[in-house]
This record gives structure tokens, sequence and C-alpha cells, in this order.
């Protein structure tokens, strides 16, 4: 049939292509088998090239690892610096943070630079909490070796006074810090009451009002300095509290309040009854009772480590005596904290005259408002002492 599909037709005629001819036929099978042939050359050739550069760079890596580094280096600068900048480290701080800091503070030119610094050197781990003397513009390693040296680049020595020391107590600690004070001059600065920076109305004594806590102090500080320190941070909580103001918007003196707040912190150390002992207190001067309380005594006869007092001690002729004087003691007995000048002036709401420790290991104290529920707390205290023995 003429319309019968022969080996020599094209099935594209149907779409209007001229019929590729036998000839031109065989010559296109020749030049794909020739593509496909330099294809499989091609794809070789490429194979060994890149075996050869993989090879290249496994060999030169020794060499090369120098160069890629340093153009992936963190910005660093050299040499050891110049001026000072003080830089305050924390305690717990990351070595993160620190080279933030550091970078801040332009000690160094970034702080990735520190970072590597500091992970190629184990002795990073022994930099300590404190504030440092150190120079703008130093190398990154060099800034590490200055950290590292604290007799060279501590600014400070740290030094730390608890809550409810006396002044004779600061002293002590004082002459016993790092600062080697040549023997008597932190009492002889406390006897200089004008030269302490003391408010208006601490009546020249600087007893109250040295603010406990931790404080660095810088190098070559006497005890001057030191002391300024804490009447300094003693002024700034009492402005934060506003104690001024409160105290006489409650027909108060300041210094009244300075000398509860400390009997406060001597008597009771749980801050949950801070305010409930303060409204005791003046309860207690409102009603004209003494306010009997040990702490006081032991201001004048020292401290043993008990919490009470002995008949004798008790009788002793003192105006810090609150078994035998009316009023509050002359003075504060010790260094107070905010909360418990917070306490001071703003007592808790309540009727209480009576106060007494029932648990000396947890320091739960009962509040009462007549002398029986008192006499009952005291019960309580008295089976304490009685399960425990040698502690009372």
């Amino acid at each position: 049939m003429d319309d019968e599909v022969t080996d020599g037709d094209d099935l594209g005629a149907g779409l209007g292509l001229r019929p590729e001819s036998r000839v031109e036929r065989r010559a296109n099978r020749r030049k794909a088998r020739a593509r496909r042939g330099f294809g499989c050359f091609a794809g070789l050739i490429s194979l060994v090239v890149v075996g050869a550069l993989v090879a290249g760079v496994v060999v030169g890596f020794g060499k090369g690892r120098d160069a890629i580094e340093q153009m992936f280096a963190a910005p660093d600068y050299e040499g050891n610096g110049t001026g000072t900048v003080t830089v305050e480290i924390t305690q717990g701080e990351s070595a993160q943070s620190i080279a933030d800091t550091l970078e801040k503070k332009e000690v160094v030119k970034s702080a990735r630079a520190f970072e590597r610094a500091a992970r190629d050197d184990p002795r990073s781990r022994q930099i300590q909490a404190a504030t440092y003397t150190l120079r703008k513009h130093m190398s990154a390693k060099a800034a590490l070796e200055l950290m590292l040296d604290p007799a060279k680049s501590v600014l400070v020595t740290r030094i730390s006074f608890r809550a409810g020391l006396t002044k004779a107590e600061i002293a002590d600690t004082l002459q016993r810090s790092k600062l080697k004070l040549s023997s008597g001059a932190a009492a002889a600065a406390l006897a200089k009451p004008a030269a302490l920076g003391l408010p208006p109305y601490a009546h020249n004594n600087a007893e109250g009002f040295l603010y406990p806590g931790t404080y660095d102090v810088p190098k070559g500080a006497t005890a001057y300095t030191m002391i300024k320190l804490m009447t300094a941070q003693y002024a700034k909580n009492a402005a934060e509290l506003d104690l001024v103001k409160t105290a006489q918007r409650k027909q108060l003196d300041p210094y009244q309040a300075v000398i509860v707040a400390s009997i406060i912190g001597a008597e009771t150390n749980r801050p949950q009854d801070y305010a409930k002992v303060s409204r005791v207190i003046y309860n207690r001067l409102r009603a004209g009772m003494r306010l009997q309380m040990d702490s006081t005594v032991h201001y004048v006869v020292g401290r043993d480590g008990g919490v009470f007092t002995s008949a004798e001690q008790r009788a002793i002729d003192s105006r810090y005596n609150t078994y035998k004087y009316k009023g509050l003691p002359p003075t504060p007995i010790n260094s107070p904290t905010k909360d418990t000048l917070r306490a001071a002036i703003n007592p808790a709401q309540g009727s209480w005259l009576y106060f007494t420790l029932v648990n000396l290991d947890t320091g739960e104290t009962a509040f009462a408002t007549t002398q029986a529920e008192h006499l009952a707390n005291v019960q309580k205290l008295q089976a304490w002492c009685a399960a425990h023995k040698g502690r009372c």
C-alpha cells in the first residue's frame, strides 16, 4: 500500500518534516557515537583533575592551614597597649562575657580574639572576680597574661563585712585584712569621725553607719578610705529608703531609727520577723516598759556565742543594759542592713509586747501581747532547750 510505513519512513513526517534519507540517518548515528565517546573521555579527565586538586589540598594542608586561619583570624591588636582602663569581672562570669567586656572597654580589638586566646590557655579558668587595671589596645594574649597576674593587674583588695558587726569588730577586721595597715590605724581613724563622711544625725559616732557588705578597696587605701566607702554606702541606702523624712513623718528621730534597726538585726535573723520585732520595740517604749533586750547587754559585756544573758550580766550598770534602764540604748549596737533599717521606719501593725525564740536552729520566733502568752512561749523555748542539751 502507498501509505504503509517502511524502514526508511520517519515518524516526524506526519508533523510536516522532510523524511530523513538512509544515508543521512547513518551519518547521524556515527556523530552520536562520537559524542558519547567524547563525553566519557571528558568525564575521565574531570575525575583526574579533581583527584589531583584534592591530593594537592591534602598534601599542602599543613602549609595551607596557617594561610586559611590567617584569612579568617579574629581582629587583634599587637603589643602590650597603652594608658590604663579599669575592668570589673564578676563572680561566675563566662569567658565570652569577659571577652565582650574587654572589647567594649577597648582593651582588645575583638572579643573573638580574646576567646581564642583563653581557649588555647588552660590557665584562663583561673581568672578571678575582681577589678582589674589593664591597658587599651592590647593583644588578646597580652591582656590574658596580665589578668592572670593579679599582683600586677588587680586594682583592689576585696574585703567583706557581715551584717551586725560593731565598729570595734570592723576595726579588727580591717587590721587583719590585706590592707596591711599600721598597728591601730583603723581604731585611730574611727576616733576622728569628722573625716568619715557621717550624716549630721550620727552624733559624730560611726557605730551603726559602717554599712556591711563586700567592698573593693583601691591599692594604697588607708583605713580612712575603707571607712568612708562604708559610710558612703550607708548614705546611699538611707537615701533610697528616704530614711530621714520617713522617720520624721512618724515623729521618730533618724538616729533612733538606726538604733532600733541595729537591735532588730541582733535579736532575729529572720527577715519575715524584722517588722514585728520593730513593732514590739515601739510598743514597749510607748508603754513605758523596759526593752529587756539581751542584745544590748551583749554590746557591753561582749559576745560569748550565747543567745541569752546571765543574771549577773543583766545587773550590770550601763545605759546599754535595757533590763535596768528604760528607753533605747544611747547608740546603735552594730551595723544594720537596708532591710532592718526599712523595718525600723516601717514597723508591722500589731499589739505585741513580747517575743522570744522557740527554735534556735530555725530562728523561729513567737510573739505575744500578754505576759501569760509570753510565758507559754518561753515554755516552748525551754522544751526545745531540754531536747537539745548544750545548745542554750
